[in-house]
């Protein structure tokens, strides 16, 4: 089960009360920064791993700034659709789950705070970018200087060539074993580091063949959104 740390106590509280009941998922984005984009890439692994767990969801995106440029940002990040909060309306007994930059605040509901995130180099890949904020937790601030994006970048590069070498040989379920380890790790309030360590430990597990290593990182990538199956096919 999702649980979330809810900022307005610092305690750890279940991200839906309901499995089966609808969660209204809010991004409060404060401004068009890195911070913002961080605070849309939390509300897209939030969404994930709810609907991942079997949860309906309602993503929206709130506030009328620069929303254009918003979702443009958004979409390019591998954020997924997120509604109008002036059109999607309230649902009669949605819960609410918001996000919002550190300090930020929210009408009544359970609060993720995303730590800033300060950008000191340029991201020409948006999903490089991904990679590096997912490489943190979203309770600590992180530094998107060039060595970080290019570390994020060759460690997408390569986590990329590894499942496309791997689709090429038959594909083997994921061990329940590795599905429960990333799991545990998504459900500990979006822990998206701890999902790449396990996805890393997998790589290197002797005892996982090639088809269960494709499996396991096609499904982390459910959550993860980082495109890890997008060049198969393509010369390695």
């Amino acid at each position: 089960m999702l649980r979330i740390i809810d900022a307005r106590t610092g305690e750890p509280v279940t991200a839906a009360p309901a499995r089966r009941g609808l969660t209204r998922v809010e991004a409060h984005v404060p401004a068009r920064d890195a911070t913002g984009l961080r605070v849309l890439l939390v509300t897209d692994l939030l969404v994930r791993a709810l609907e991942l767990g079997g949860t309906p969801v309602l993503p929206v995106l709130t506030g009328d700034r620069e929303e254009a440029e918003l979702r443009a940002d958004a979409a390019a990040l591998g954020v997924r659709p997120l509604e109008d909060g002036r059109d999607a309306g309230a649902r009669l007994g949605a819960a609410t789950v918001h996000v919002v930059a550190e300090g930020g605040t929210a009408p009544d509901g359970a609060l993720v705070a995303v730590a800033p995130a300060t950008p000191a180099a340029p991201a020409d890949d948006p999903l490089a970018l991904r990679a590096a904020l997912l490489a943190r937790h979203h309770r600590t601030p992180v530094e998107l200087d060039a060595a970080a994006l290019a570390q994020a970048g060759a460690g997408l590069l390569r986590r990329r060539r590894a499942v496309a070498d791997w689709a090429r040989r038959p594909s083997r379920p994921v061990p329940e074993e590795v599905r429960g380890r990333l799991r545990a790790a998504w459900d500990d309030d979006l822990d998206a580091p701890g999902v790449l360590r396990v996805l890393d430990r997998a790589a290197a597990d002797p005892g996982l063949t090639d088809g269960a290593r494709f499996e396991t990182y096609a499904y982390a990538d459910r959550f993860l959104g980082l495109e890890l199956t997008r060049d198969i096919g393509a010369p390695l």
